[in-house]
């Protein structure tokens, strides 16, 4: 059981280091759109690399939701 609190602990953290990406690659992106002089290539990349992140954190955090048969 004690193991089960650790795993959790470190999914958090790592949910947590995952949301700091994502939000770095949020900024990323809206300075590169301010700026008018934005590469769509390097902006589409941001996008994609952004959820990618978001589909990483949404796997994790169903890993710490326990299944519920409604």
């Amino acid at each position: 059981m004690g193991e089960d609190f650790l795993d959790q602990d470190a999914l958090r953290a790592r949910i947590m280091q995952l949301r700091g990406e994502h939000r770095a690659l949020d900024g990323q992106i809206t300075a590169l759109v301010e700026t008018g002089v934005a590469d769509q290539l390097k902006i589409a990349r941001l996008k994609k690399e952004k959820l990618f992140l978001k589909d990483r954190i949404s796997a994790l955090e169903d890993q710490l939701t326990p299944d519920i048969i409604a």
